[in-house]
């Protein structure tokens, strides 16, 4: 299995009274979105399965792309990276390619949970970046390795 794990890009502070799920993306954030989905139009595979947050700025970031994609509320802003490897699949181990496009510190959080890694050991996503992590099964185990980690502003 492939997991793309995006982080939104940009976004603008949220102004006075408005909720934090309808914040949009900044004039950067958009260029972010534009860059990676450059990037991602030419490594995707046909069949990726695209999964992403309620959140206006996730689905800015996503539109990008110009793919077909769900809208799932176990990626939210408050979710647990339990909620979203399993809305990915990951615990399945299908031979699937799922991006998923979600939020900080969620995204982290669940490449500490593939790795086994120390929950005080913490890891940032840069907003509008991307890792890329492939799980083999192997007769008696499974490999997670990562494929590549690319950020926006490198592209």
């Amino acid at each position: 299995m492939d997991l793309l794990l995006w982080r939104h890009a940009h976004a603008l502070d949220a102004t006075l009274g408005q909720a934090d799920i309808d914040r949009p993306l900044s004039v950067k954030g958009e260029k972010q979105a534009q860059k990676m989905s450059a990037w991602l139009r030419v490594q995707l595979p046909k069949d990726t399965f695209i999964l992403c947050s309620p959140a206006l700025r996730t689905r800015q970031t996503v539109s990008y792309l110009n793919l077909p994609y769900t809208i799932c509320e176990d990626i939210s802003p408050q979710s647990t990276a339990s909620s979203l490897l399993s809305a990915a699949g990951w615990t399945h181990a299908t031979e699937a390619t799922v991006l998923v496009v979600g939020h900080q510190p969620c995204l982290s959080d669940a490449v500490t949970a593939i790795f086994e890694m120390h929950s005080s050991e913490s890891l940032s996503f840069r907003k509008g970046s991307l890792w890329w992590i492939r799980k083999r099964i192997r007769p008696i185990s499974h490999e997670s390795f990562i494929l590549t980690i690319q950020d926006p502003e490198l592209l």
